[in-house]
């Protein structure tokens, strides 16, 4: 063992082509040594049988014999390297602390005993080291040359299991790792890059892709901001446009209440001054009839007959009695009608205000117009479109038309090519001449063959028209609308996130009726259905119409 001590550098122990301290080491005829498997792979990886070092071409491939003197001098060498680490480990274990393993952390696989906690692993020897028994990779020159990386469990993952070598390479064509012999076998001709470089680039990804994600995510955030302080706005602005219409309301209401008292109070004023008039001209008369009526009872005394009809007549003549006929004159004050017409008059100043009320609705909705066009691929085959697509109706005949999964077979439907999934939208439809309707929107997962069930639960919000005068909500069940008019030309209005979808006859400017609280998850169609024909009496179309403000 006296020969240890002259051991030459370590650099000598190490095979050419794996970086590694000799297994089994071979001498070529060039006097070059290497790993016996190695050399053979090497050689049985390309055309000519060369030198890795040297390139010195042999035209027969050497037989080779392994190199008793190096290998005798490589296990000298590991034996001096181990002993070197085992007496530094032993040194400092008598002046350091020791820090056990707990439970989760890796544990050295040199301690006996105790285990301690270990600091780094070791791709190359596939264990992991404590402080102590870390201390040969930090000093042997060989060993320094070995890839160390925070501890891990499971090293024998990080070896290739063919070659048994360390995976330190990517393949980018497999995405797999690789080690340096599957380099020159099994993925000679791949792209073939160190684990760091494959590492930095996927990391460099990895982040922009996280970045671009947070940032997308800091984008909704605003948006979802922004959308509430426009929400607030919006509700700011609607809020005080009720509080204006209803204080004018309530205004309205307060001076026809008051109107309506100050002519109770007029009335029953004129009706005290004429009684009080009419009680003081019938007093001014009792007062005449009594003092007459004093007058003749003191011409009564005389027994002079003739004097007392002179006197009589003379007081006729001078003085003659009241003539008024008061049996006619009555008091009646009329105060009958007149909280009516105060009431007729307010109806009439309130359906002014809410006329005006719904004309603004339908034009803030109307702001939302979309341009609706119909989808020949979905029309049930009796249906016959116009060529621009805005007009349907019902035929008499069923056309051969490919019955593809967009079609409705039986139910005389057709949906419009806009779909939408978020937002707002409105559109408007010509029902004039009509009998029978219905319309709306549609899920676009609803079901389109055999016979079709309108209804929220089926994927469908419409209105229709039955019978001439039936006018219906596919609420499932069904909602009678009373009507004052017949529409001619019927708005649909649809907040898809606020789950709202609204009917307006749009000459009149009123609100037909309303889904709400409604789910709204994929998208929506514009949805018609013309009705059967009848004979000519549903022949008209369902139009399609431009919008146009009120």
């Amino acid at each position: 063992m006296a020969a240890a001590k002259y051991l030459p550098p370590e650099d000598q122990f190490l095979c050419s082509i794996c970086l590694d301290v000799f297994t089994d080491p071979v001498t070529t005829s060039c006097g070059h040594n290497f790993c016996k498997n190695c050399i053979n792979a090497h050689w049985n990886t390309n055309d000519q049988c060369l030198c890795p070092m040297c390139k010195k071409v042999f035209t027969t491939r050497p037989e080779l014999h392994v190199n008793t003197f190096i290998s005798e001098m490589v296990v000298q060498f590991r034996q001096s390297a181990q002993s070197k680490a085992s007496s530094s480990s032993s040194e400092q274990v008598s002046t350091e602390s020791v820090e056990e393993s707990k439970p989760g952390e890796v544990p050295c696989d040199v301690c006996t005993g105790t285990k301690l906690k270990a600091l780094k692993s070791c791709l190359v020897c596939l264990a992991s080291y404590c402080q102590t028994h870390l201390e040969p990779h930090l000093t042997a020159s060989c060993l320094k040359r070995h890839q160390l990386i925070d501890p891990v469990q499971n090293l024998e993952g990080r070896m290739c299991t063919k070659h048994n070598k360390p995976l330190e390479l990517f393949c980018k064509t497999d995405q797999t790792g690789v080690c340096m012999l599957c380099t020159v076998l099994d993925h000679k001709m791949h792209d073939v890059v160190p684990l760091k470089e494959e590492y930095e680039e996927k990391k460099a990804k990895l982040e922009a892709e996280i970045q671009q994600m947070i940032q997308k995510r800091q984008q909704k955030i605003q948006e979802i901001k922004n959308s509430v302080e426009l929400s607030e706005k919006d509700a700011d602005k609607e809020k005080a446009e009720g509080v204006q219409v209803f204080t004018s309301l309530k205004e309205s209401v307060e001076r026809d209440l008051n109107d309506l008292i100050k002519t109770i109070e007029e009335k029953r004023t004129a009706t005290q001054k004429q009684a009080e008039a009419f009680i003081e001209e019938l007093g001014h008369e009792i007062s005449e009839l009594m003092r007459r009526s004093t007058e003749v009872e003191q011409l009564s005394h005389n027994e002079d007959h003739l004097h007392l009809l002179q006197s009589v007549q003379s007081l006729n003549t001078h003085h003659p009695p009241p003539t008024k006929d008061w049996t006619e004159i009555s008091i009646h004050p009329s105060y009958e009608g007149t909280a009516v017409r105060a009431v007729a008059q307010l109806e009439e100043a309130l359906n002014k205000k809410i006329r005006q009320v719904l004309e603004a609705e339908l034009k803030r909705v109307q702001q939302y117009a979309v341009d609706v066009t119909l989808d020949p691929n979905t029309a049930q085959a009796e249906l016959i479109l116009s060529d621009d697509g805005k007009q349907v109706r019902h035929g008499k005949v069923m056309k051969f038309l490919p019955d593809n999964p967009e079609r409705f077979s039986l139910g005389a439907c057709v949906l419009g090519k806009q779909h939408f999934s978020s937002g707002k939208f409105y559109y408007e439809v010509q029902v004039k001449r009509k009998i029978e309707w219905y319309f709306g929107v549609a899920k676009e997962s609803i079901n389109r063959k055999g016979q079709i069930t309108l209804g929220p639960a089926e994927g469908y919000w419409t209105v229709g028209l039955k019978n001439g005068n039936e006018y219906k909500a596919a609420a499932g069940p069904s909602v009678t609308l009373s009507l004052r008019s017949h529409p001619q030309k019927v708005g649909v209005f649809v907040d898809y996130d606020e789950g709202l979808v609204s009917f307006y006859d749009t000459d009149s400017a009123v609100l037909i009726y309303t889904y709400t609280g409604c789910s709204f998850t994929v998208r929506l169609f514009p949805f018609l259905c013309p009705g059967p024909h009848y004979g000519n009496r549903n022949s008209a179309p369902l139009i399609i119409s431009p919008v146009r403000e009120n």
